[in-house]
């Protein structure tokens, strides 16, 4: 069900469901947490979107969730590209 978008400079974002309510953002927050031992370092809660950034191997990554556009894990960096992609194949294998 992923799938990536690039920007202009090169990061992606690696859409894991573009169809789902905030109850899925926490799930896959949740599924990081406690299978992955990742530690949220920030979060950022608005009416649209939220955004927790945390760190992936020591890659800043973000999870993102948007009521427009569902789940997502991007990076700002395009070096962080790969810890991206590895990350989204993960979790689309633990949700589809």
């Amino acid at each position: 069900m992923s799938y990536q978008l690039t920007n202009s400079l090169g990061a992606i974002e690696a859409v894991i469901d573009d169809n789902c309510g905030i109850s899925k953002f926490y799930s896959i927050a949740n599924t990081l947490a406690k299978e992955f031992k990742v530690k949220f370092l920030q979060k950022q809660d608005e009416f649209h979107s939220v955004d927790w950034l945390f760190k992936y191997k020591g890659h800043p990554l973000m999870l993102h969730y948007n009521i427009y556009n569902g789940v997502s894990i991007c990076t700002s960096n395009n070096k962080d590209n790969a810890a991206v992609s590895e990350l989204a194949r993960k979790l689309e294998s633990r949700f589809f």
